[in-house]
Order: structure tokens, then C-alpha cells, then sequence
């Protein structure tokens, strides 16, 4: 136990040493020399800890605009007499399994399935293993060890290695390549915006990266400006409706001397400075992992290539990546009156998720519907995120309703399709848990064939579109001519 402890805990859950040991693995795998695998390693690590220090610096101001918003608003967070810290303390360990077991489940899964994507999204290998026991416990409660670790660690398992592959025919489009894997949980609401988008916009002729701007708004081009521009505007009018004393409070964080005007300001200017830190580290670390990976394809898992976190998408379209995050966060603020004045819910902004989710499916909705595409998966985002919240805090009340808060949406999914399998076979007593895991298998399995068998159907429709070598060779010769 201790031993899987250490491992969940210091591999898993640490992204930077994760990424780096998978960096080394893959030169030594090509035989490199000794300096370019401590050279790749070490670079895609401070790739790591470079993008971490841009979301820290961001989350900051996510925080602080976050207590802003709730304070104009005059809504409090709901409260609960169970606690994720409680949870943990009590189901810590079971997790770490989980985690660790399920991670063992899913390499052996890509390697024989030939699934080609491998899950290294560490801080939501962590975040998803919480979510399933969390669920296995709300509905079944206290279980027999053997019996929550086996169901929890193949839910995961399973999860993260068909996960990445159901969304790859659209990550393909987006990246235009297929050098990595989508590997995040809000791959559910990346999907619905893709198939969505083409219904309101054309992605190249409203492709937000090629909108024309008027001349005296052409500074809204470059990214870091228009975030610190739309970010500032909004800080402004929140600390204009906000409390005085809530106010003074995040103003006085950051320096108790400073104008809260001032420090509106700067907020704003912090939280551009630290999307424009995530980039630089997310371009990084894409620089050795992408090559760094072929060696665990060629010799380890042939074929595979890594799953990575939303924020690897982001250079793509960082036009949309501001569109999505604004879209999404007017959608949920509406859905907060709406549900506030219905007496439904008092819904927490979730920043963070507002941004990454948001921008994620952003970037998939302007690659298929241009701008016009990026502002409905922002929609799209804020429903499923306001929803998704109202229902798993009541799901979850009995273990750790505050995951609600914190949730993506696939965890939704998640919590939803464990707890409604539950309540099914919950007249089969003590081999109810097992029935659930053993549907869970059956269904990824299922669902692994039939995506497995569109992936050939494409490769063979895109083998057939290419030309002969023959043909290839006199039509080179003829433009060359």
C-alpha cells in the first residue's frame, strides 16, 4: 500500500515528473545518446512546471474574479455536512489504487486492444479515480476493498483508453495532424461543439483567427491584449456591483496599500501575463514529448501515441480560446439568475473550469465552425457545467458533494451512469457492484469495436484518396514543369 501510495502520489500526481520520465523512456527506447535524453527529459519537465507557473498565475486572478462575481451578485455557495477532505481522509488509500491499478489496466489495454492513445493526463488521472469511488461509495456504501478497488480501477481503465480515442477523428481535424490525443475530461462537451458547430458557421470562412477586425481594433488580434482588455472590462464593472469589504479583502492580497481600482487592473494584466506563460511552457514541452513518444510506440506500444491536457490545443486557435472562455462565463453567470430566481440551486462559478473547459471546446468548435462555432461550444459549456453542478452536488450529498464544483463534464457522465447502474442492480445485494463493473466492461468493449472499426474504414477511404506512387510521381513532375 505503501509503495502504490508513493507511486499515485508523487508519478500520478505530479505531471511534470510524470511527463518527464515518460520523455525519458521514449529516447532511451531509441537509443539516444546519454545528453539528449537528460537534455529532452529535462527540458519537457521545466515545458511542465513553465505551463503550471502560467495557470497559477492565472488561477490567482481566477480566484479573485470568481469572489468578485459571487459578491455583485449577492449569491452564497451552497453548504454540506460532508466534506472532500473528509472523503479522502477516509478513502484516501482506496483511491491511490485505483488510480494505480487502473493506470496498469489501461497500458494493457492500448498494447492489445491497439488502442494508440495513452492517458498522461496526470493531475485528471487523479481527479477521475476520486470521482468513480466517490460514486461507487455515494451508491453502494461502505464496500469490501477488493470489491471497490477491482470496480473503481477497471471504470478508469477503461475511461481513459477510449476516452481519447472516440474524440480523435476531431482531434485530427483540429491540430491537423495525429501527433497526440485529446486526454481531458471535457471531452464529452469538445464532441457535442464539434458535431455542432457546422449547423451556425463555416470553419474556414468564419475561422476566428481570420475574422477582420476595423483598424482601431486590430490590437484584439493578439491574444494576450485582447484577454487583458475583455478580463479588465469585466473585473471593472464586477468590482462596481461588488462589496466594498470583499473588495478591499482580494485587493489587499495582492498589496494592502493599492487602489482596488488599481488592482483591478493589474489582475487583469496578471491573468493575460500567465495565459501567455502557459503557452510558451504547453509549446515546450510539445517540442520533446511529440518526437520523445516514438520510441514507446515503435518499441513498447506500437502505434501509440500520448493523450494530452487541453491546454496543448490552445496555440491552435488562441482567438477562440478567449471567445470560448467569455461565451462560457456569460452563459453560466445568466444560468446563476436563472437559477437563483427559479429557487433551484446557487450555483459557484467554477473559473477554472470556465476557462479550460470552455476554451477546449472552443477551439473544436472554431475548427469546425469557425467563430460563430467557438461561441456555441462556450454555450454549450456553460449549460452542461451549470447542470452538471446542480445535480452532482445532490448526487454526491452523501460523500463529496463539493466534486460538483470542481467537476468537468465527463465526471458528470461518470457520476451519472455509475449511480443510475447502481440503482439498478441494487436488489442483487453483496454482487451488485461487481454487475456494474462487469456492464462497464461489456459496454467499453462494445463501444472500443465500433470505434475501432470506423478507424479502419477512414485509414482505408484515406489509402484509397491517395494517389499511386506512379501518379504521385508525374504530378510532382508536372507542377515542377
Amino acid at each position: 500500500m505503501d509503495v502504490l501510495e508513493f507511486i499515485a502520489t508523487n508519478l500520478f500526481n505530479e505531471v511534470s515528473i510524470l511527463i518527464g520520465a515518460i520523455t525519458a523512456i521514449g529516447l532511451l527506447l531509441q537509443r539516444k545518446p546519454v545528453e539528449d535524453v537528460v537534455g529532452g527529459a529535462i527540458r519537457a519537465t521545466i515545458g511542465i512546471i513553465i505551463l503550471f507557473i502560467g495557470v497559477d498565475v492565472f488561477v490567482a486572478g481566477l480566484a479573485s474574479f470568481q469572489a468578485i462575481v459571487a459578491s455583485a451578485v449577492g449569491l452564497d455557495p451552497p453548504s454540506s455536512s460532508n466534506t472532500l477532505d473528509e472523503f479522502l481522509g477516509t478513502h484516501g488509500s482506496d483511491v491511490a489504487l485505483v488510480i494505480t491499478l487502473g493506470f496498469v489496466l489501461h497500458l494493457v489495454l492500448v498494447r492489445v486492444l491497439r488502442t494508440r492513445y495513452v492517458y498522461l493526463t496526470g493531475h485528471l488521472l487523479f481527479w477521475m479515480a476520486v470521482v468513480i469511488t466517490a460514486s461507487l461509495v455515494q451508491v453502494f456504501g461502505e464496500l469490501d476493498r477488493w470489491q471497490l478497488v477491482l470496480v473503481g480501477s477497471a471504470v478508469a481503465g477503461c475511461y481513459w483508453t477510449v476516452q481519447p480515442l472516440f474524440i480523435a477523428p476531431m482531434m485530427r481535424r483540429v491540430i491537423s495532424s495525429d501527433d497526440w490525443g485529446y486526454g481531458h475530461t471535457s471531452s464529452s462537451v469538445a464532441w457535442l461543439s464539434g458535431r455542432l458547430a457546422p449547423l451556425v458557421g463555416d470553419p474556414e470562412k468564419h475561422d476566428v483567427e481570420q475574422v477582420r477586425l476595423p483598424r482601431r481594433l486590430s490590437f484584439f488580434k493578439d491574444v494576450t491584449v485582447s484577454t487583458a482588455v475583455v478580463i479588465g472590462l469585466i473585473m471593472l464593472v464586477g468590482l462596481a456591483f461588488a462589496d466594498g469589504g470583499v473588495v478591499d479583502e482580494q485587493a489587499a492580497a495582492y498589496d494592502p496599500e493599492i487602489n482596488p481600482w488599481v488592482w483591478g487592473v493589474i489582475a487583469a494584466l496578471r491573468f493575460a501575463a500567465g495565459i501567455a506563460i502557459l503557452l510558451y511552457g504547453v509549446r515546450m514541452f510539445l517540442a520533446e514529448i511529440v518526437p520523445a513518444f516514438t520510441g514507446i510506440s515503435e518499441k513498447a506500444i506500437p502505434g501509440s501515441r500520448p493523450a494530452l491536457d487541453a491546454p496543448t490545443i490552445f496555440p491552435v486557435a488562441p482567438s477562440a480560446v478567449m471567445l470560448g472562455f467569455v461565451s462560457t462565463t456569460a452563459t453560466f453567470l445568466v444560468l446563476m439568475g436563472v437559477f437563483a430566481a427559479a429557487g433551484w440551486f446557487v450555483l459557484v462559478p467554477p473559473m477554472i473550469m470556465l476557462f479550460f473547459v470552455g476554451a477546449g471546446a472552443a477551439v473544436f468548435g472554431n475548427a469546425f465552425g469557425g467563430w460563430r462555432g467557438a461561441t456555441l461550444a462556450g454555450v454549450v459549456t456553460g449549460v452542461s457545467l451549470a447542470f452538471g453542478q446542480w445535480l452532482g452536488w445532490n448526487l454526491l450529498s452523501d460523500t463529496a458533494p463539493e466534486l460538483a464544483t470542481l467537476a468537468d463534464p465527463d465526471w458528470y457522465l461518470i457520476i451519472l451512469l455509475l449511480l443510475g447502474l447502481g440503482e439498478l442492480f441494487s436488489g442483487f445485494g453483496d454482487n451488485a457492484v461487481l454487475l456494474v463493473g462487469l456492464v462497464v466492461v461489456v459496454v467499453f468493449g462494445v463501444w472500443t469495436w465500433f470505434l475501432k472499426r470506423l478507424q479502419r474504414r477512414d485509414d482505408e477511404t484515406l489509402a484509397e484518396s491517395e494517389p499511386e506512387p506512379d501518379e504521385q510521381s508525374e504530378a510532382e513532375a508536372s507542377r515542377e514543369r
